[in-house]
């Protein structure tokens, strides 16, 4: 009987994640003929014993798709009375000999604890924020930043045309490497990212500069964990759709941009809009960089468990795939370090 390697994608859906499985399934049925075992739902497939024999017609034409044709799900074993044993166990009426998570912090970092009490697995990363350490870039970043940086493009010609000023809400929980690509590239006026704080006083400021230059319309770029500062708004929060927590403790954000929009226009005048992309960011057809970068996660993958590597995550470094420890990997996040956001401070205003 051939050996048996099991693999799932959990956390948030991101373009990508069929490259990666496709990667998977290639290389270990022209390397080493292994059986591959597609886990559906993240770690809920695990423990309910939701899977599929994924064999190359299941992942025949699937390089281009979004999302992932295996689910995904929040879901989170240690939140759940004896989930991690359950799983274990169910590793092994599967008869697997190895399993790859497919994920962010989160998914990486229930890998990591399961590593400790026995599980054989490897990871790959997996999040469009571009906030796990240990990798230059994870696949699905590319087409976010292209999509929003579209967008921004976009409200540029209606923002100038009715002098409006707009604000442009991207994803980013803890790290604003979305905003400050997308701000960049699309040349917004301001780019506000959760690492700093802002003062709303000091955001008016660079806006009605702009307007007594003879630059009648402005755009700002926001991460959705972007913050007021205590000076602002009267608390250095989170702007929240609801206060109940997920099963890895996050609460579900939204909701900076209309709040920073209304802020805007009480404070300077201005007819001001909120846009907000949402999940569209993580929808449609991944572009080719991170179709490139997905697959060569996809076949490094198969090569550590070949290797029996386990308890490591293929990473990017440079243009070279390499290996570290998952447990470094979500030792912390990989946030917008100072230098980066002095380059897009030159062209604020």
């Amino acid at each position: 009987m051939a050996e048996r390697v099991g693999v799932l994608t959990g956390g948030g859906d991101c373009p990508g994640l069929n490259a990666v499985i496709r990667g998977i399934v290639r290389k270990s049925q022209k390397a080493y003929g292994y059986e591959i075992v597609g886990i559906r739902q993240g770690w809920r497939g695990l423990l309910d014993m939701d899977y599929e024999l994924l064999t190359r017609d299941r992942i025949s034409g699937i390089l281009h798709r979004g999302g992932t044709i295996l689910g995904t799900s929040r879901t989170n074993p240690f939140k759940i009375e004896g989930g991690p044993q359950k799983i274990l166990d169910n590793f092994k009426k599967l008869k697997l000999s190895a399993l790859i998570a497919i994920g962010g912090e989160d998914t990486l970092g229930v890998a990591n604890k399961l590593v400790g009490q026995g599980l054989n697995a490897v990871g790959v990363p997996k999040t469009i924020d571009n906030d796990l350490d240990g990798t230059d870039f994870t696949f699905g970043f590319d087409t976010a930043v292209n999509i929003a940086m579209e967008a921004i493009d976009r409200v540029h010609t209606t923002a100038e045309s009715h002098n409006r000023i707009i604000v442009v809400e991207v994803m980013g929980r803890h790290a604003g490497w979305i905003a400050m690509h997308s701000g960049i590239a699309g040349g917004a006026d301001v780019i506000l990212i959760p690492e700093k704080p802002f003062d709303i006083d000091a955001v008016c400021d660079v806006l009605n500069k702009r307007r007594e230059g003879g630059r009648k319309f402005s755009i700002v770029v926001a991460a959705e964990g972007a913050k007021f500062k205590p000076s602002g708004r009267g608390e250095d929060a989170l702007v929240t759709l609801e206060a109940e927590k997920d099963q890895f403790g996050h609460v579900r954000l939204g909701g900076i941009g209309n709040a920073l929009a209304g802020e805007i226009e009480k404070r300077t005048g201005f007819e001001t809009r909120a846009v907000v992309l949402g999940h569209i960011q993580r929808g449609g057809s991944p572009t080719a960089y991170d179709r490139v970068l997905a697959t060569r996660f996809g076949v490094a993958a198969i090569d550590l468990v070949h290797e029996k590597r386990f308890g490591h995550m293929v990473a990017l470094r440079g243009n070279d795939i390499v290996s570290i420890p998952i447990a470094d990997a979500v030792a912390k996040l990989k946030t917008v370090p100072d230098e980066f956001y002095n380059v897009a401070e030159v062209f604020f205003g």
